[in-house]
């Protein structure tokens, strides 16, 4: 072919691609990262869910991994996503402080990087999430009206040195502690049913007087329970957070589960990547974005619908 003919041939391809119109997956096409902590829950399990079907219909794509509650998983799925040329990292940690050099690693790649239901003791550009004091404080309330001055709780704990684990006990104990009722603190159960269920049955028998229990999710409440229950001990109260609707469903058919706090993550995970767009677009973000929260009990279960695995306001 004569040098002139392949020039006319590259100029019309070039006119070509210059205009032709750019697809919606093209012109979006953001490449997001997100290192979750662990999928051992239901929540996260959810919030997977919801990241990936708000990415979906942007056009963009999300590449989710689990660290399986390992921190040093966590780090190296960090810098697989870093290398994978991520253009926002989202990072829900197993640890605040053990996922530094992950995100030194990501400053460095001048990646931005935010944080979703868990905060990072570290600069993030933002962190998408719920008020989980808050959460534990409406949980608290209630169970503080219904017992009695000297009344023994059993919480049972989600995971050692968690912020929000950390932000569900103390707005939970504030209230109680403020009504004089005595709080026995559980292990960590790391937000699993299983494992609640063996703490449980350990810390009934070492306190047959308690009067009620409260757990860090609803998943670890069931749990509870469920050992409760298999010992004929329908006389002590449940509560827990996150508004499972199996949790909710337990709130509108009976007496012994008396209260979550609202939690969908389905919309966590919907405006963790909304926002993740932003901040690649360079816009300004709040420092912290909050979900929103709100108090399930018997006065307001109706209020929800539990068609899926977590109740969603209707």
């Amino acid at each position: 072919m004569a040098p002139e003919t392949r020039s006319a041939i590259a100029a019309v391809v070039a006119l070509a691609l210059a205009t032709a119109p750019i697809s919606a997956a093209s012109a979006k096409g953001l490449l997001i990262g997100f290192s979750q902590a662990t999928l051992q829950s239901p929540f996260y399990v959810q919030l997977k869910a919801g990241a990936e079907q708000a990415a979906k219909a942007d056009g963009d794509t999300l590449i989710a991994l689990d660290a399986n509650g390992d921190i040093n998983k966590q780090n190296n799925d960090i810098q697989d996503l870093i290398t994978r040329g991520v253009k926002v990292l989202i990072i829900n940690p197993v640890n605040p402080d053990a996922v530094a050099p992950a995100l030194s690693a990501a400053q460095d790649a001048k990646i931005p990087v935010m944080t979703v239901d868990r905060a990072i003791h570290g600069d993030v550009v933002t962190y998408v999430g719920r008020d989980n004091e808050k959460m534990g404080a409406l949980v608290g309330a209630v169970l503080a009206k219904r017992l009695h001055q000297g009344d023994k709780i059993i919480e049972i704990q989600g995971d050692a040195g968690g912020t929000v684990m950390a932000a569900r006990r103390d707005g939970f104990n504030k209230q109680v502690e403020a009504a004089g009722e005595k709080v026995v603190m559980g292990p960590y159960a790391e937000y699993v049913r299983a494992n609640a269920v063996t703490a449980m049955q350990d810390l009934l028998q070492a306190n047959p007087d308690v009067k009620a229990v409260y757990a860090h999710n609803d998943d670890m409440a069931l749990g509870a329970m469920q050992v409760l229950r298999e010992n004929n001990r329908k006389d002590v109260l449940v509560a827990g957070v996150d508004g499972l609707s199996e949790a909710v469903k337990e709130i509108a058919n009976g007496n012994q589960y008396v209260a979550t706090a609202s939690n969908d993550p389905i919309r966590l995970g919907e405006v963790t990547i909304q926002t993740a767009q932003k901040v690649a677009a360079g816009q300004k973000v709040p420092a912290f974005i909050d979900a929103g929260t709100a108090l399930i009990d018997k006065a307001t279960v109706g209020q929800y619908d539990t068609s899926g695995l977590f109740a969603r306001h209707k």
